[in-house]
Parts: C-alpha cells; sequence; structure tokens
C-alpha cells in the first residue's frame, strides 16, 4: 500500500517533493539531532489525491494519519483531547516550494472544554490555558469553518474596551472566559452547529482546510506571479505544539542566518516574549531584535546562535527559521532556504564561495535570474534625497526605491494600475488577502509588523520596495488618508519610500540608474567564464545601445527601423512616402529620409564599436504610419497641400482586414523595392563613415523580415547586395557585412534549407512565431490566455515562455535543416523571449550561438546563458 503519512524521523530533506519544504526539513533537523517537537507529515501526493478522489480523504489515508497520531500520543506522553494531559497540535501547511502565509495553519488543534480545563490544572495556569483556547476558536473558524475573522476581533476589541484594557496579554482569566463563551456562541450562529469537541473530528477538518487551501485564490494568484506549478499540491505537517506564550520565561520567533536584505554575515530576527508563532509573522505586536534575546535569556541565544551556524553549515545556504522557546527551553519549528532580495542573494553566493561553503558554479545556480531585476533600476539620487520632505521613518523591511499615488486597499490598487497610474499600498498591516494589491504596486508602507511580518518577506521576494512597522503614521482608511505628525497624506497623492533606510518622503523624489559593482560583477565575471551562448541586446538608439554595453552585451540582435520612422522630424516625409502615387514620388520622399536613418545607424555603430549589429529592415504594414481621425487627416492634407477626400481615399485603399498577415515586411520590398533600397544605403554609408572616421571595425548584418518563401529571399537579397555595392564603390571603401532572415513563419522553418541557400544567418523571431504556429493575435490573446492557464491548457503564456513542445520543435528543426545548407550559419534568437531563462536554457540545449533581449535583461540573459550551461554540462 502506498505510504502517505511519514513521521519526521522517517523522511529527510531529499524527500521535499513528498513532504513539502516544510516536512523535509522538519525531518532533517528531526535526523541531526536538533530540538525539534514530535510530528508527522501527511505528503503532497496525499492532498492530489483529495482532489483526484472528489475532494474526499480517503479511509486509508485517514488510517494512516490515526496510526501516526497514536505513536506521537506515545512519544509525547499525551493524548489528544485528555483532560489529565493533553495533547495540542499545530496542524500547517508545507508546500515543495515555499509560499510563505498563502496557505492555512491552525495551532492549539485538540483543545475542546474538557482538554482546556486539564491544560489549566496541569499548567497551574489558566490565563494561559483559555488564551490558548480563545485563539484556536478564533483560528478554528477563520481557517476550517469559514467564519470571517473580523467577526472574532470585534467581540475581542469589544471586551477590551469594555474592560479598559489596551493589549491581549492583559486579559485577565475571566475575560478570556468570557472570550471564548462569545466566540463559541459566534460559532453556532454562522454554522448552526456547536463548536466540534471531538479532537479528531477537528484534526480531519483541518487537514482538509489546509488540502482546500492550496486552491484559494490568494495561493493561486501567488503561484502564477511565481510561476509555480498548480500541480504539486501541499503537504500537511501536524506537530505537537510548544507554547510560547506561558509567561516570561517563554517567547517565540523568526531569525535569518545572514541579513535577507543586504546578504551582511550577521543574524537577523525578531521575537515576541509570551506570545505565540503567528503574532510575530501577524505583525499584531512590534518585535524585539534578536540580539535583545541575549539579555533575556542568555543561555537561550548562545544555544540559538550555535543551532544557527549547525543549519548553514548543513545546508550550506542561509536560513529562515522559526523558534518557540517554551520555559527557557529553545524548540525548532522550522528551516528553510531563506527568501532575500536580489542583492543579498548576490552577497551571499560571493561570500560563501570565499568562506568555502560553496563552489563558484553552485553561487552562479543559487541566484535567481529574474530577481536580479531588481539590481538594474534606478535608486534615489543622493541629493533629492537631501531636498526630499522626510515625514516618517519606519523600517526598512525590503530595499529599493519607489515613489507613487498613495492607496488604502488592493482593490483601488488594482484599478489605478490599470489607469497606468504608479501606486503605493498603505496598510496597517498587510495580509494574504493583499496579494495582488502588492504586486501592482511600485512600494508597500506598513504601520505595523515587523523586519519578518508578512509585507515584509512578501515584498523582499517579490523585489518590492517596503517600509514597514512606521508607528509614526496614523492610517485614517475609512476616510482614505493617513497622517504623519501634523502632515496630512490623502488618496491620490504621491509619497517616495526608500526602503534601503526605511524613510517616508511626501512627493515624488527622482532616481538615478543602478551601478554594477562589487558582488554583482563577480557574479556577471564568473557567468561569463561558464556560459556558451553569447548575449545581443535589443535597441533602436544609441542610447539603449549604450546601456545594453554598460550592462555586458556582444552585439545589437534586433534593430528595429521602424520606430525611428516615427520621430516628430521624419514622420511627414514617411508618410509622403507611403501615400505616394509613383515610384519617382516615393524615392523622393525616401530621400528625406536617408540622412535621418544614417544619421541613426552612425549613432548605433558608434555606441556598439566593433561588435555586430543585427538591423532589421522595415516590417510593420504601412498603414501603421497614417492617421485615422478625422482632424489628424485634415491636418496632414494641408502639410501636404492635398485634397483631404484624395488623402481619405488613399488612407481606406490602405487598410487591410488582417494586417499582421498583410502587405508588411519583405513584401513591402517586393512590392516597393526602393524602401528597403534606401535603408540599405543609409547602413552601408553609416558604416563607412564610422570605420573612416573613428576606426571602428562596424559588423552590420542586414536582416529581412517576415520570409516565407526562399524566391523573396533571393530576390531582396539581390538587391541587398547591388545597393551594398555601388555605395562602396562611390565611397571607394570596402566592408564586410552579412545578410540575413529573420525565420518568424512557419513554413520558413520547415524549408529553411532552402532559405538558407540565401540566408547566411537566421534569426528567430518567436513572438510572430508564436502567434502564427498557434494562430493567437499577441494583440488580442490576453483576452483568454488567463482563462487558459486556470483550465491548465497552458502552464505559462506562450508569449511569456517560449512553447517548446510546439513552436521549439518548428526552431528545432529550422536550426537542423540550416545547418545541412551552410554550416556555419549563424543562429540567433531575438523575440521577447530571449530575455526569459527558461527559453534561454532551450536555446543552449539545441544549439543557438546567441539570444537578444532589452537592455535591461542583458545581465538577466548572461546570467541564465551560465545556468544553462552548468544545468546541461
Amino acid at each position: 500500500m502506498k505510504k502517505y503519512v511519514y513521521f519526521f524521523d522517517e523522511g529527510s530533506k531529499e524527500m521535499k517533493s513528498i513532504l513539502g519544504g516544510k516536512g523535509a526539513n522538519l525531518a532533517e533537523m528531526s535526523k541531526i539531532g536538533l530540538p525539534v517537537p514530535a510530528g508527522f507529515t501527511i505528503t503532497t501526493e496525499a492532498c492530489n489525491k483529495y482532489y483526484d478522489d472528489g475532494k474526499k480523504i480517503d479511509d486509508s489515508v485517514k488510517e494512516m494519519i490515526f496510526n501516526n497520531l497514536c505513536k506521537l500520543e506515545l512519544k509525547t506522553n499525551k493524548r489528544l483531547g485528555d483532560y489529565n494531559n493533553p495533547l495540542l497540535v499545530s496542524v500547517r501547511s508545507g508546500a515543495v516550494i515555499s509560499m510563505p502565509g498563502m496557505m492555512d495553519t491552525v495551532l492549539n488543534l485538540g483543545l475542546n472544554d474538557e482538554a482546556t480545563e486539564g491544560l489549566s490544572k496541569i499548567t497551574d495556569n489558566p490565563r494561559f490555558a483559555y488564551d490558548s483556547y480563545r485563539r484556536f476558536i478564533q483560528m478554528f473558524g477563520d481557517v476550517v469553518l469559514g467564519i470571517e475573522k473580523y467577526k472574532f476581533d470585534k467581540i475581542l476589541d469589544s471586551v477590551k474596551e469594555v474592560n479598559g484594557i489596551e493589549e491581549d496579554i492583559d486579559l485577565t482569566v475571566d475575560n478570556l472566559k468570557e472570550i471564548v463563551k462569545k466566540y463559541k456562541e459566534l460559532v453556532k450562529k454562522e454554522t448552526r452547529k456547536e463548536f466540534p469537541q471531538d479532537p479528531k473530528e477537528q484534526l480531519m477538518m483541518a487537514v482538509t482546510a489546509v488540502f482546500e487551501s492550496w486552491n484559494n485564490a490568494r495561493a493561486i494568484v501567488y503561484r502564477n506571479i511565481n510561476e509555480i506549478p498548480h500541480h504539486l499540491g501541499t503537504a500537511v505537517n501536524v506537530q505537537s505544539m510548544v507554547f510560547g506564550n506561558l509567561g516570561d520565561t517563554s517567547g517565540t520567533g523568526v531569525a535569518f542566518t545572514r541579513n535577507p536584505s543586504t546578504g551582511e554575515k550577521k543574524i537577523f530576527g525578531e521575537f515576541l516574549i509570551n506570545a505565540q508563532g503567528e503574532d510575530v509573522v501577524a505583525g499584531i505586536r512590534t518585535p524585539k531584535a534578536i540580539e535583545e534575546l541575549k539579555n533575556i535569556m542568555p543561555e537561550v541565544y548562545e544555544q540559538f546562535i550555535e543551532v544557527t551556524k549547525i543549519l548553514e553549515r548543513h545546508y550550506k545556504d542561509m536560513q529562515d527559521i522559526e523558534f518557540t522557546i517554551e520555559k527557557g527551553k529553545l524548540y525548532l519549528l522550522q528551516t528553510r532556504t531563506g527568501k532575500r532580495t536580489a542583492k543579498a542573494a548576490i552577497n551571499i553566493a560571493v561570500d560563501m564561495v570565499d568562506e568555502g561553503l560553496i563552489d563558484k558554479e553552485t553561487a552562479i545556480m543559487r541566484i535567481d535570474p529574474q530577481q536580479i531585476d531588481q539590481l538594474l533600476h534606478p535608486t534615489f539620487k543622493t541629493e533629492e534625497l537631501e531636498k526630499g520632505k522626510n515625514i516618517a521613518k519606519g523600517l526598512p523591511a525590503s530595499p529599493g526605491a519607489s515613489t507613487g499615488k498613495v492607496y488604502f486597499n488592493s482593490e483601488d490598487i488594482i484599478e489605478a494600475a490599470k489607469r497606468g497610474e504608479k501606486t503605493i499600498l498603505v496598510r496597517i498591516e498587510t495580509s494574504p488577502e493583499d496579494i495582488e494589491g502588492m504586486v501592482n504596486a511600485e512600494g508597500i508602507l506598513t504601520t505595523r509588523g515587523g523586519m519578518t511580518s508578512h509585507a515584509a518577506v512578501v515584498a523582499r521576494g517579490m523585489g518590492k520596495c517596503c517600509v514597514a512597522g512606521c508607528g509614526e503614521i496614523k492610517v485614517d482608511e475609512n476616510n482614505k488618508l493617513f497622517k504623519a505628525g501634523d502632515v496630512v497624506i490623502r488618496e491620490g497623492e504621491y509619497i517616495s519610500l526608500n526602503g534601503n533606510t526605511g524613510m517616508v518622503y511626501k512627493g515624488i523624489i527622482e532616481t538615478q540608474e543602478a551601478q554594477l559593482i562589487g558582488s554583482f560583477a563577480q557574479i556577471m565575471k564568473w557567468s561569463d567564464e561558464v556560459r556558451r551562448l553569447k548575449i545581443r541586446t535589443n535597441a533602436d538608439t544609441p542610447k539603449d545601445s549604450e546601456t545594453a554595453v554598460k550592462f555586458g552585451a556582444e552585439g545589437i540582435g534586433l534593430c528595429r527601423t521602424e520606430h525611428m520612422f516615427f520621430k516628430d522630424n521624419r514622420i511627414l516625409a514617411v508618410r509622403e512616402m507611403i501615400i505616394a502615387k509613383t515610384t519617382e514620388d516615393r524615392v523622393k520622399a525616401l530621400n528625406k529620409l536617408l540622412p535621418f536613418q544614417e544619421e541613426d545607424f552612425i549613432g548605433i555603430f558608434e555606441a556598439m564599436g566593433s561588435r555586430p549589429v543585427t538591423i532589421r529592415l522595415l516590417d510593420p504594414p504601412l498603414h501603421e504610419f497614417l492617421p485615422h481621425k478625422d482632424e489628424d487627416i485634415k491636418e496632414l492634407a494641408e502639410e501636404l497641400n492635398m485634397d483631404i477626400k484624395i488623402l481619405k481615399e488613399t488612407i481606406e485603399d490602405l487598410k487591410e482586414f488582417n494586417p499582421m498577415l498583410g502587405h508588411r515586411g519583405c513584401r513591402l520590398a517586393i512590392t516597393y523595392p526602393e524602401i528597403y533600397e534606401m535603408q540599405v544605403r543609409a547602413i552601408i554609408s553609416a558604416a563607412i563613415k564610422v570605420i573612416n572616421e573613428k576606426g571602428i571595425e562596424v559588423k552590420p548584418e542586414i536582416m529581412i523580415p517576415l520570409i516565407g518563401h526562399e524566391k523573396e529571399l533571393e530576390i531582396i537579397k539581390n538587391l541587398v547586395n547591388e545597393t551594398a555595392k555601388e555605395v562602396m564603390n562611390d565611397a571607394k571603401t570596402q566592408l564586410n557585412y552579412k545578410v540575413g532572415t529573420m525565420i518568424e513563419i512557419p513554413r520558413a522553418a520547415l524549408t529553411a534549407d532552402a532559405i538558407a541557400k540565401h540566408a547566411e544567418f537566421f534569426s528567430f523571431g518567436t513572438n510572430d512565431l508564436t502567434q502564427m504556429t498557434f494562430g493567437f493575435s499577441r494583440d488580442d490573446s490576453g483576452k483568454f490566455i488567463n482563462e487558459y492557464r486556470q483550465k491548465e491548457i497552458f502552464e505559462k503564456d506562450p508569449f511569456a515562455k517560449l512553447d517548446q513542445s510546439g513552436v521549439g520543435k518548428l526552431i528545432e528543426i529550422a536550426v537542423e535543416l540550416g545547418k545541412t545548407e551552410r554550416d556555419d550559419i549563424k543562429l540567433g534568437i531575438c523575440g521577447e523571449h530571449g530575455g526569459d531563462p527558461e527559453s534561454i536554457d532551450f536555446c543552449h540545449r539545441i544549439g543557438l550561438h546567441y539570444v537578444s533581449c532589452s537592455p535591461f535583461r542583458v545581465p538577466i540573459a548572461r546570467l541564465a546563458a551560465a545556468q544553462a550551461a552548468i544545468r546541461n554540462k
């Protein structure tokens, strides 16, 4: 019979796929002799079976759960629900890939009226017993019975208000008994049933609730954002409770073995005395820094420091640890690889190489390529910060700089994002329900919570700037404003957050570009030593080209010439060219554009130096350059001194039913060869000028778009060569250049051997290749792609992640056929997928020579290419 439940001492860290991250690490810590409360793990396979069986826990799984419960009772010498010595357990989720706060937890399970009395007697602490019971009813009521948390909070707050009590810890036994009574009345009112008194029934209900939480809305959103597969399921960890709320010699905390924001080699964490674990991460009370534990419980502090060293040496990575102190005794409730900012990830990886803990290749594999995007964007200018009006200071929970309009709930943030606004989410404290608002906000500001609160942990994982625990501000969500001293900030007003210092500023503060130095430069250097793929950039201007070179680009893989046509000083000439009725008129307009195009290419060639530059000749349909509103058409008619009726008729004639499959790309050159002739003249002239005036060995590569038939390429290549020869002869300068094509039509991929007879390089335009292979318009697919993902037709958006089994197969066919005809053919990719790590891995495996991506994604691609080389050794 398949095993669905494992006692902690039966597992290991290698069993993460079935025990989940939490369960595997609890098993591992138990195995190496660390103080872990006993328990067992119900596997991810049991969760998937629950869904396969129509949301029902199979009798065989139930039997295994109860058998392990007996084992736990024997090990602890306690019994679930027993009056004389009650066993209490926590029931926690534990996904394979950490999803902090997204799924559900129940603490103190096993308490009922009888067991609470027993707990009161055995601990000689009735306040603790009834505090634990009220916490359990609220958590069970919320998580398992679906009663909204605020209804319990309302009861708690009213009892505190009537009795003049500020803090929960000041509630008396009588207060707590009253709260428990009212909580039970609320449960009966909401569910029409008494609060369950049978602990085994409680356990099975809680396990079911945790399984259900795998597919709650916030968990699904989190998985979509972080590209975590939906089929993995969650494990459930049932663990004997230890109590941090037994008085002043007890407590609970969360700590990282290194600073998760900066990577500094120093314990970083927080704790609360006389509290349970959820109090720290929920941000209900502002905790103390871990260093203060040294003064309160010096022996426990020293033991904890030793434990952190053992765990880091064992796992060879920075750890995130949850712990509880019960009457002066330390217990570990969890360890996991700590989530960290990109800056911290890089610093920790480089430091651990220096310390001899890991090698260079392991360091490279430790960095999430997508995450380093955080380091490539601007920070606040120092001089602007000095001028900015600082209105408050909180905890620097997640680094970065963000400016935006203030909103007080996720729904308003989402709506503002749709309007294109940059926003800051301001909350008393965030909860998992705020996940979509956090995704859409530039930054997050909370009044409560510490460095390990929900807002801080989730923001760091997302690379969002966050200032937490900013008690200097008072949030009034009803009136949609907050006060900082005498300053009032209302919804829609701008503030700026500095996640490196915790400072909050009124208004907008200017930013400055990032500096890629120190450990970042070291990781990039190691990556460049390992990778095989070259990294180019998609750039259409000298400025973008310079940015890309700064980030390590080794050439341009795509320069879109049509972007140059839209500039104000040349759009009129473009429009003259489009509406021209004769070749003579068209050439006259093109001659006006020639110096502009030449000037653009000179700037790009100078910025790129001797690196290769692939220039795509005009691609979009001509109607995109023309106005369509009556007032704009009228204005153009006046500028061209043309009859408006004739102009309207001309524009109407150029309209197409399906322009993306119409008169565009190489089809323009077959019809109007003079357009490509002008562009080639500009490219070759610019290259010759840069060679002669700057002494730079320019390497232009002329790319013909949208080829579907080899004869198209043969005709246009002859045009290119004849024009280039004429320009070179006139300038008395010879130049090496290449002519190739963009493979973006399925037929081109399937006949790549015939096309390779005329092409010196292939560049795979995976944006168009994806839409033509699927028959999806990439401009309209947003209307249904999410539905496809929810129904698991697609695991990922094929316009963001290359569809390796379909579109990828066409690329593989084209590579193989192209090489049979021309063994030295240069092969690259220039679609948006060129900056995606998974797609880069695919490009490495099939033998492409380079990938090309936007300038800010160049470092991401360098790292991803190195990881692909290591992974596919």
